[in-house]
């Protein structure tokens, strides 16, 4: 592994990046709350293949600049890191590969850049186009006597103050709480904070060994989850900023993966029902017994899958 800063779009973004110089670009972007190292099981076996791979640590994570106002994560300035850093690095033709909020930036880039963004693979985080409302205007419809986590992220401060109070808990309770949905789906009272009811896991879960989680923990020393949770507080400012992309389908050969105990295979089951309308060249597999954590969870099925579709789609 070798990585750089790249300065770009008003920020330093911290790269890593493995493989063969002449190798195609594969760009794998990590979620919430996560890391570049979410993708250790992926990255050999691309470079195995042939491939030269591009892991940013994400606007607001690790070593990568987090602004302070919320305005600078909107979903469209986040493509833009990505964008301006392919960019600088010369590509023309690339892959996006997006777990959880990558995903969302994945599907973002692909409406932003169909000739640059040649494929695309998503994992859990599915997209059907741009809604008639924001997001969040549902949301807070939908729970307003009732706990949400994303309606409790909205308030700046209240939910870094509890996160970062002890890092090492809140992402081992993430890390398994969130997986399966019972840190998400729990039915709480509306007041409730994130952490409330929820005991703290005594191991870490199978997939993430003591150095790993080092590496995760790292990730947030930095600058906390302040970062990471303003991604959450600009619902509203993506649906207006997207308008222009209302009617943008994704014509690039796509992949979609989804475990069968993911949270977001239960929230979004409608979403992914519809997305052969806006998707054209659609092929999605759902994982069983898989939490929200895909590329760790079942890194081989993944491995699989992934390299299977980029013989097809994408051959080094």
């Amino acid at each position: 592994m070798q990585s750089q800063d790249l300065a770009v779009n008003g920020i330093k973004l911290h790269v890593h990046m493995a493989g063969p110089e002449t190798g195609r670009p594969i760009w794998l972007l990590h979620g919430f709350p996560e890391c570049w190292h979410s993708w250790r099981e992926q990255i050999p076996a691309l470079v195995a293949a042939g491939y030269r791979i591009f892991v940013p640590e994400m606007r607001g994570y690790g070593r990568s600049d987090a602004p302070e106002d919320i305005e600078a994560y909107d979903v469209l300035t986040i493509c833009a890191d990505i964008q301006a850093s392919m960019t600088a690095l010369g590509q023309h033709d690339v892959c996006i590969v997006g777990h959880d909020w990558g995903a969302m930036v994945a599907w973002h880039l692909a409406q932003l850049e169909p000739q640059r963004v040649s494929t695309l693979v998503t994992m859990s985080v599915p997209f059907a186009g741009r809604g008639k409302r924001p997001a969040i205007e549902i949301m807070r419809e939908l729970f307003a006597d009732r706990f949400n986590y994303i309606i409790y992220f909205q308030q700046p401060g209240v939910a870094e103050q509890e996160l970062d109070a002890d890092i090492e808990r809140s992402l081992l309770i993430f890390m398994q709480g969130a997986s399966s949905g019972n840190l998400l789906l729990q039915k709480r009272p509306a007041d409730s904070k994130l952490f409330d009811g929820i005991a703290t896991p005594g191991e870490l879960p199978h997939w993430c060994t003591a150095e790993d989680f080092k590496l995760y923990i790292e990730t947030f020393k930095k600058d906390g989850f302040r970062g990471a949770l303003n991604w959450y507080r600009n619902f509203e400012r993506n649906w207006q900023k997207t308008e222009f992309l209302q009617d943008v389908k994704i014509e690039q050969p796509t992949l979609f993966l989804v475990g069968d105990k993911d949270p977001v295979a239960t929230l979004e089951a409608h979403t992914i029902s519809r997305m052969p309308s806006r998707v054209s060249s659609l092929e999605q597999h759902q994982l069983s017994d898989c939490g929200h954590w895909i590329q760790s969870e079942k890194s081989a099925e993944v491995n699989a899958l992934l390299l299977g579709f980029l013989e097809r789609h994408f051959p080094a």
